[in-house]
């Protein structure tokens, strides 16, 4: 599906990159929305918090089901018409929110939450490589990071625009009213019918919008990134099917554990603010927060790489950040006061990490995919499945946060930085399984 080294004029590169970077604003557009909708949904569906991150699982789970057939239905469609499919499967997704609501069906939610994953999973098969391969692999870090910019920007506006839009000054009473069961029956019932149908109109707009995109990319010109990495002989001599890179298969791990730690500290901060005394109108302020926080690690990512630090380097760096600010997510003492509330330092931790997540997804994937030859497409499809990270570890932090605490819950962090510092330092050097089990051995 991709040229494996494609030199390009940078004029030549433009457009598709305009084109890449406006897939990576809907990217961040459509999913970081759900840091909002995780709490919504949990008060508007009367959900524990388990239930309520069945969001982010029904979201991300398309990645791991459906990667491996994306990849096989953009090898015979090709990739133009692989994203006007993945733009319109969205819209489906998008448009079943109308049903939902009117029958306040969390099933059906979560049934277009997978949908509109189901074409981000085709849209990411297409845009990741191509973003790697379209110019020099030294730089390949800083044009992800370029990348990063439009989906974390798009990422700020979600939940302060959705929030907007169906969040009242009054709701605060309304929450309360909800959360004490002070009302019940028909009455409970119609605050959570017109509570939960405000998603009509902001997603009914987002469906118009994916729909339009879908149709303009039909008459833009696109690069023929063709099969010629069909040919390469990267992938001969010993290297005999994809599961003979070892670089590949940890890096697919890295990218599961590192979405991981991202969404929990994007998705889960709204209800950790909610701990501390803030309401949904105040707290939807955080994910913004640790965005920003984002894009701050995207410019350092752009200004430095390759010029002053190579993207290994800053990969590095980046990792022992995260576990640094993992550790003090969970430990760190001290409150400051915000909106009137006493604000643990710990929630301004976990916004940091921020900073650190931005580089490491721009790191993983050019040491990952690099010299794959014919297995790029498949090796690529792999990384995109990694994504699912995202659905599984929220799951596992609601359980641990039911039980022991919303803070304790941050403890699956440390276990996902830790497999990032081993593939940062060592794991993307390793190019035979012997090597590996030779540092097992030694150890």
């Amino acid at each position: 599906m991709f040229k494996g080294n494609v030199q390009q004029k940078p004029s030549s590169n433009l457009l598709p990159m305009l084109m890449l970077g406006t897939l990576f604003f809907i990217f961040g557009l459509v999913s970081w929305v759900n840091s909002i909708l995780i709490p919504y949904f949990k008060v508007a569906c009367e959900l524990t918090h388990t239930q309520s991150y069945l969001v982010a699982l029904a979201f991300y789970i398309a990645y791991l089901v459906m990667s491996i057939p994306a990849a096989k239905l953009i090898g015979r469609i090709g990739p133009k018409r692989g994203i006007i499919a993945g733009l319109w499967l969205m819209v489906a997704g998008t448009v079943l929110f109308v049903p939902a609501a009117y029958t306040r069906a969390y099933p059906v939610f979560l049934t277009g939450l997978f949908t509109i994953g189901t074409g981000l999973s085709i849209l990411q098969t297409v845009a990741n490589p191509y973003v790697t391969i379209l110019g020099p692999i030294e730089s390949a870090a800083r044009r992800i990071s370029i990348m990063g910019l439009c989906n974390k920007i798009a990422g700020i506006i979600a939940p302060l625009l959705f929030a907007a839009v169906i969040l009242k000054s009054t709701d605060s009473e309304l929450f309360e009213v909800l959360k004490s069961n002070s009302v019940a029956g028909a009455e409970k019932d119609l605050l959570l019918d017109e509570l939960i149908r405000r998603v009509i109109v902001p997603y009914s707009i987002l469906s118009l919008f994916l729909f339009l995109f879908g149709c303009a990319i039909h008459f833009i010109r696109l690069p023929d990134l063709s099969n010629e990495q069909e040919k390469s002989t990267h992938s001969s001599g010993d290297h005999k099917s994809i599961g003979s890179y070892p670089y590949l298969i940890l890096g697919v791990f890295a990218i599961f554990f590192h979405v991981a730690a991202q969404v929990i500290s994007i998705d889960t901060i709204i209800s950790y603010a909610e701990s501390m005394g803030f309401n949904l109108h105040e707290a939807k302020i955080f994910p913004s927060i640790t965005l920003s926080c984002a894009l701050v690690g995207y410019f350092i990512g752009i200004l430095l790489i390759p010029r002053f630090a190579s993207q290994q380097r800053m990969f590095r760096i980046c990792t022992v950040g995260g576990l640094i600010l993992s550790v003090c997510v969970l430990v760190i003492p001290g409150e400051v006061q915000m909106y009137g509330h006493a604000t643990s330092l710990s929630i301004w931790c976990l916004s940091l990490m921020g900073v650190c997540n931005a580089l490491i997804y721009a790191g993983i994937w050019p040491l990952a995919i690099h010299d794959l030859g014919r297995w790029t497409n498949l090796g690529s499809s792999f990384m995109v499945m990694a994504l699912c990270g995202n659905a599984f570890m929220p799951v596992i932090y609601g359980l641990i946060a039911d039980h022991y605490g919303l803070r304790i819950g941050y403890i699956v962090l440390i276990p996902c930085f830790l497999y990032l510092i081993f593939y940062a330092f060592y794991g993307y050097k390793i190019n035979h399984w012997s090597e590996l089990w030779k540092l097992k051995k030694d150890k």
